[in-house]
């Protein structure tokens, strides 16, 4: 492997490309998609950090040949050329997102069959009304501490803690674990300076677990994966865990905001929704079309020169899977801002053989989350104008900084009562 370039070399000076940043953190990401769509096509070259670059692919039916061909776009980031040449440092925090890992996001084929199975096999045990309880329990809790005060940020204080707790409750850890991991995986997300600190801290809080529930079996997940026989070594049970925590939270997170964002700002939503005209899923479908979770998604890397996009892609490039640009795409997108109820054709859990497999458990966290706080949050609505909403940096996610809010302040509940 050729070293990799010192600070200040000009194999790390800009390319001159769009950041994938700037999408994700503009105030209307769409747009910045749309001047790409218009100056490159379906499939656009953008920045990843200064000297690195990568392909957006932004077509729908792009999409989909990227996602079902791994004979020709492997996950594999063994495959990423920038990596194996120096273009990309070591101590990139690109590395915790993009970098290879022996678990099932890193393989395809029948090693990717081997190791998604203990993944389906967990959601599949998952006890789906006694999980709803327990996370209206928690939406409840959460929601009993602001609710007196008639404000609340509902990022800072509900949309980031919600699914981190509920899924921490799934693989048997406590509120303290859960909020650990939460610091840690906001870190790894970022993909900035600590994200490879925060990608340590994540792995070393798992790595304990794992081991505690290996001396003491439990009813939960993370028993599951121990005793799952495809799963055949510490490692590997590491990064099932991994996985399943590190998938699922962030992205709950930007669901359950981008729904109360939807309700709180467009006006048009918000009115068919409390008219009976449109379900809390119909509230959640449209958020996905609009601001899936994973707004861009690492990656694929191609292993022969090809064509997509009309763009010829050479052996070894990167290319970004442009979820929010896809759902976007005019091919698909209909002209009228509302998409019609029902209407799951968006892109928001990928497709092909990496398919989201964590869909049920993480639309009941998001719906139980939102539904919980219209209901005993009534007169909700937000105090700042919605252009002045900022967004967490990241290249991959696109969750508000914060979402402050009023509403006529409620009595707090006894514990009796609660």
């Amino acid at each position: 492997m050729t070293a990799a370039p010192p600070p200040g070399c000009p194999a790390h000076a800009s390319t001159g490309l769009v950041p994938l940043t700037a999408a994700t953190g503009a105030p209307d990401h769409r747009e910045v998609y749309r001047r790409l769509r218009a100056e490159w096509g379906d499939v656009a070259r953008v920045e990843l950090e200064p000297g690195v670059a990568a392909w957006l692919v932004m077509g729908y039916r792009e999409m989909l040949t990227l996602t079902r061909n791994e004979q020709l776009f492997s996950r594999d980031a063994r495959n990423w050329r920038d990596q194996r040449e120096g273009v990309v440092s070591p101590h990139s925090g690109l590395l915790p997102m993009m970098g290879w890992r022996a678990n099932v996001i890193g393989a395809d084929g029948p090693e990717h069959r081997r190791l998604r199975a203990p993944l389906d096999d967990g959601v599949a045990r998952i006890d789906q009304r006694r999980a709803r309880r327990q996370v209206e329990a928690l939406c409840e809790e959460l929601i009993a501490e602001f609710a007196a005060r008639g404000s609340a940020d509902l990022v800072g204080e509900y949309a980031t803690i919600v699914p981190m707790l509920a899924l921490a409750s799934l693989f048997g850890l406590d509120s303290a674990g859960g909020h650990e991991l939460l610091r840690a995986l906001i870190a790894l997300f970022g993909s900035a300076d600590d994200s490879q600190a925060g990608n340590r801290q994540f792995e070393e809080i798992l790595l304990d677990t794992l081991r505690e529930r290996r001396a003491r079996p439990a009813d939960d997940l993370t028993t599951a994966f121990l005793d799952h026989p495809d799963l055949h070594n510490e490692a590997e049970h590491l990064q099932s865990v991994v996985v399943m925590i590190s998938a699922g939270n962030e992205t709950v997170t930007a669901w359950i905001a981008h729904t109360l964002r939807l309700l709180l700002c467009d006006p048009r939503f918000a009115s068919r929704l409390h008219g009976g005209r449109l379900g809390i899923d119909d509230a959640l479908d449209e958020a996905l079309w609009r601001d899936p979770p994973m707004n861009n998604m690492p990656a694929r890397y191609a292993l022969r020169d090809t064509e997509l996009g009309g763009h010829r892609i050479r052996q070894g490039d990167c290319l970004i899977l442009g979820i929010a640009a896809a759902n976007d795409d005019p091919l698909i997108r209909p002209e009228d801002e509302l998409t019609e109820p029902g209407n799951r054709a968006h892109l928001a859990f990928s497709a092909g053989p990496h398919v989201c497999p964590a869909q049920v458990p993480a639309r009941l966290i998001t719906r139980t989350a939102v539904k919980t706080v219209l209901h005993r949050l009534p007169g909700l609505r937000l105090t700042v104008p919605a252009e002045e909403i900022g967004w967490r940096p990241s290249p991959w996610t696109r969750v508000p900084t914060a979402l402050p809010v009023a509403f006529p302040p409620a009595p707090r509940p006894s514990k009796e009562n609660r």
